[in-house]
């Protein structure tokens, strides 16, 4: 039974994983901005109840990542798992048409967020001795620049940089790095804008075209993502759903495919 910790797991990938955790055995730990967790969400976990607990925490403070640490550690004794999940987003416009507060908020959110969680994860796991930390991976980890969505790719790409290196810094101690590339998927990221409007990028003709082809619904990425991660042992590794090889047979078997997720 492991203890795992989740930030940005209200909804979305975050919560599908939180949920395949429980289903697992494990304890979790869940996190948001909100102060307490939805009540339609509470309502959906009362089968695990007394193996959960959340904590209100926003990743660009680093105190709030420390509390979040304190906490589950409060509880459950020690953390085996921290996986960095919280992300943020910009409207679908050019880079210079986007606001300062949408600037800011991507980098502090997407980067300075997944640094000051692997920072207060690190040390905490080094100190007991365990542990395995994981990043979100997404548009623009693997160099891939789509127009309009750079801004969020650069801290995608600035991620995947990160936590190789911190893989690099964890050798030998007994906590482990990796990532978790999901690919596309169907969740508020792609239908609503960053203030929860709903996103003009779904009528986009030949963004809808290719998110039909390539994108699944996050329940069935986090039941892929959860038996690897807890059977992980390797350090630096990319628990990868969308492979290359996978989005080639899509792509040859798109004209026989019925299923639209938009």
């Amino acid at each position: 039974m492991k203890n795992v910790v989740i930030t940005g797991s209200t909804r979305g990938i975050g919560l599908c994983m939180a949920r395949e955790f429980l289903r697992a055995g494990c304890n979790v730990t869940l996190s948001g901005r909100g102060e307490t967790l939805a009540e339609t969400t509470q309502a959906e976990l009362m089968p695990f109840r007394g193996k959960y607990i959340y904590v209100p925490c926003n990743v660009q403070k680093k105190s709030d990542l420390q509390n979040l640490w304190d906490a589950s550690v409060e509880r459950w004794g020690c953390v085996d798992i921290w996986i960095n999940n919280a992300g943020q987003n910009t409207p679908h416009v050019f880079s210079w048409e986007t606001g300062e507060s949408y600037t800011e908020n991507v980098i502090r959110t997407n980067i300075i967020g997944v640094i000051y969680g692997s920072q207060v994860a690190a040390a905490g796991m080094i100190k007991q001795g365990h542990g395995a930390i994981y990043s979100m991976e997404g548009l623009g980890s693997n160099n891939m620049i789509q127009p309009k969505t750079i801004l969020y790719g650069t801290t995608k790409r600035a991620l995947t940089y990160f936590m190789r290196g911190l893989a690099r810094e964890l050798e030998g101690t007994g906590v482990i790095a990796g990532r978790l590339s999901p690919g596309m998927m169907l969740t508020d990221f792609i239908t609503k804008t960053p203030d929860g409007d709903p996103s003009d990028v779904i009528s986009d003709e030949k963004f809808r075209k290719l998110f039909n082809i390539l994108a699944d619904k996050p329940e069935t990425v986090a039941k892929f993502f959860v038996p690897r991660i807890l059977s992980n042992t390797k350090n630096d590794v990319l628990i990868a759903w969308l492979t290359n090889r996978k989005a080639a047979w899509r792509f040859m078997t798109a004209p026989l495919r019925k299923d639209r997720l938009i």
